[in-house]
């Protein structure tokens, strides 16, 4: 791969299917994944198993989402950086900011397993929005030294020193990097002033949030254990001073077992109070799976939270060996009071006589916390849900919640890489789309969509939809 920064005209961009120029002209403020400044947020669709990685991005309206209006990025799109290789995992995390500060939402996509000459594997590519959004290049940036194996296994892209000015991070297999404010550069990565991690970590993601009362946002980091097996689940203050120094382990070792994919670690305000909560998922708990709340305050996160399963009171389902509900968790305000919603997905979960087809619960969130009054669960043998409930679908395998239709209220989009989609046909993988209203979910006015629809051959093991930007 050849590491450049591209300025292309928009006739030699990517052609953008049914969109023309925003009609409502940039937002005042810049929200993310509105990648063409219109006002709406839009989908953002990573596929990293098959072709070297693809992002597909499905524009926001005020009637959803749709094929119509879409476009296809991969790295042999005209104007984004390298080539697309087998090993690159091109989308294998989906981030979005404005980078370049001209106003609209940039793309962020990690490829960890980018083949580099004379470095580590691994980069991260930003393609720049805009009024036609990628058609005027982007940048790739790739690891800053030899110990950043894995580079971009996870980003993010948030005000880490509390300047009111966002940052890009990185974090590769054992390192976190991240950039100052101004034009990125290959050799603008900064390291933490500390080595915090410990020992024979393995990171697979960061997620970032306002935590605590201080200033700009923290990190928290999630992976697992190189020797021993495990998961190891941390969080890195940010804010003024030496970055490195105030790092605390929330949760390590084989009783965190689980909580080592990249989908299972999500943040948001769930009670209102002003300080985003950690939601984590935990295969391994209970018989079935777990996932675990922890509040955030003006001290932070304890290294503690309430746990759930399907045993627990009001929670739908029931809590049996090999669901792995906890799999893939998404936070946000699906109702529109203000208070955040957790999704969880359960993609092993057996429906009817057919194994798993998988499932996704929401609750909701309150003044109290997360609660199980109004609960809700779907699958494909939900009414109003399209498909059918197949063995093998595993629907809920990833997860988002964002509104895409500017009503105020979030809208669940539901990843299944086991849908097959043709006769034969394996692991092929879809994406469906729930809106949201004031009493939760619905499956009404639902629509489902898979690689075909974008243009893409049936390539068996293409697992569409394994990631969402969120």
């Amino acid at each position: 791969m050849r590491i450049r920064t591209l300025a292309v005209a928009a006739a030699a961009g990517l052609a953008v299917t049914g969109l023309g120029a925003p009609t409502a002209g940039a937002a005042p403020a810049v929200l993310s994944y509105d990648f063409n400044g219109d006002g709406y947020r839009d989908l953002a669709i990573g596929t990293p198993k098959a072709d070297g990685g693809t992002v597909t991005v499905v524009f926001g309206s005020a009637s959803g989402v749709g094929p119509a209006r879409s476009v296809n990025v991969t790295q042999n799109t005209a104007g984004v950086p390298g080539v697309s290789e087998s090993v690159d995992r091109f989308g294998e995390n989906v981030t979005s900011g404005d980078v370049n500060g001209d106003g609209y939402a940039d793309l962020i996509v990690g490829a960890p397993g980018e083949e580099v000459a004379g470095k580590p594997r691994g980069s991260v590519t930003v393609v720049w929005g805009g009024a036609r959004p990628f058609t005027s290049g982007g940048t790739a940036l790739t690891a800053p030294s030899e110990e950043a194996v894995g580079f971009g296994e996870g980003t993010a892209f948030a005000d880490l020193d509390g300047d009111g000015a966002e940052n890009l991070v990185v974090v590769g297999q054992d390192t976190f990097w991240y950039y100052g404010e101004g034009p990125l550069s290959q050799d603008g990565a900064i390291a933490p002033e500390v080595d915090f991690l410990p020992d024979g970590v393995e990171l697979d993601g960061v997620v970032a949030g306002h935590f605590s009362g201080s200033a700009g946002a923290s990190f928290v980091v999630h992976g697992r254990a190189s020797v021993g097996g495990g998961s190891h689940l941390g969080l890195l203050r940010g804010g003024p001073g030496d970055l490195g120094h105030h790092y605390t382990v929330l949760a390590e070792g084989a009783a965190v077992g689980g909580a080592t994919f990249s989908s299972a670690v999500a943040a948001g305000d769930i009670n209102g109070d002003g300080y985003d909560d950690l939601v984590t998922g935990n295969t391994a708990g209970g018989q079935g799976g777990s996932f675990t709340v922890r509040y955030g305050s003006g001290t932070g996160l304890p290294a503690t939270g309430r746990t759930y399963t399907q045993a627990s009171a009001g929670v739908p389902g029931t809590d049996e060996p090999y669901d792995s509900f906890g799999w893939a968790v998404a936070v946000g305000d699906a109702t529109g009071d203000g208070r955040a919603d957790v999704a969880i997905g359960a993609p092993y979960e057996t429906v009817g006589s057919h194994r798993n087809v998988g499932n996704i619960v929401l609750l909701k969130g309150s003044a109290g916390g997360l609660t199980t009054s109004g609960a809700q669960s779907f699958h494909q043998a939900t009414a109003g849900v399209p498909g059918a409930a197949e063995a093998g679908d595993h629907f809920g395998s990833s997860l988002r919640l964002r509104d895409i239709n500017r009503n105020g209220r979030a809208d669940l989009a539901v990843g299944a890489f086991g849908e097959d989609i043709v006769p034969g046909g394996y692991d092929d993988g879809a994406a469906w789309v729930l809106r949201g209203t004031t009493s939760g979910l619905t499956s009404a006015s639902s629509t489902a969509f898979d690689a075909r629809d974008f243009g893409y051959p049936t390539v068996e093991g293409r697992r569409f939809a394994d990631t969402f930007g969120r």
